[in-house]
């Protein structure tokens, strides 16, 4: 991983394991990602999805240790969690629900989450007019939205985003484009961006190559 040598890292992954039956992905695999953005590239099935998991805490280690600014996973959980934003854009979890009312819990469970940003991307992303028709009503782009939405207004330390262009029109591309562009600046927050490819024009803070 290259990394800028000037920051203190966000997220600190130490020898981490984790195998699937027969089949193992990571083996005291380590790396720390620094304020800005930090991509994780790999080809299908190298493992990008199951990093972001296994970061969040949503997947058991098999070994190792992760910690956001010290605060460890395995001894302190609910804090590290509480640094972190990552919802899987695959879910169905929320489809019962409407984005108004999805978004409201995420203000409750964000303590840093920046209302006038958030108005700014469901504009930027013409999400307005989808707030309240419920999830599973919503097409797979406008759900990403909601989800990219949150995470760029949740003002966590680490956010992590999974193929954050996946189904995405060409005019919102570009809109979160420009805000992984800003991302890039920040001088406190970490953002791990998984994808196939680095996202055009956006300063790297450090690459985790999986291989292809």
């Amino acid at each position: 991983m290259n990394a800028g040598s000037q920051t203190v890292p966000v997220l600190q992954a130490e020898r981490l394991c984790f195998a699937y039956p027969n089949h193992t992905l990571f083996t005291d695999w380590s790396a720390a990602m620094h304020p800005g953005v930090t991509l994780v590239r790999g080809g299908d099935g190298r493992g990008k999805t199951t990093l972001m998991r296994l970061l969040a805490g949503e997947l058991p280690l098999d070994g190792g240790h992760l910690q956001i600014r010290g605060i460890s996973l395995h001894e302190q959980r609910d804090a590290y969690c509480g640094q972190l934003f990552w919802t899987d854009p695959r879910t169905d979890a929320f489809d019962s629900l409407t984005p108004l009312a999805w978004l409201q819990a995420q203000r409750r469970r964000c303590p840093k989450f920046d209302e006038k940003l958030l108005g700014e991307v469901l504009d930027g992303l013409a999400l307005e007019t989808q707030m309240l028709k419920q999830f599973f009503m919503l097409s797979t782009g406008s759900k990403r939205k909601v989800f990219l939405a949150a995470a760029f207004a949740s003002g966590a330390a680490v956010t992590l985003l999974d193929m954050p262009f996946a189904a995405l029109d060409k005019a919102s591309i570009g809109f979160v484009m420009d805000l992984l562009e800003d991302a890039s600046s920040q001088p406190e927050r970490a953002w791990v961006v998984a994808d196939h490819v680095a996202p055009s024009g956006v300063r790297l803070a450090g690459l985790i190559d999986l291989g292809d």
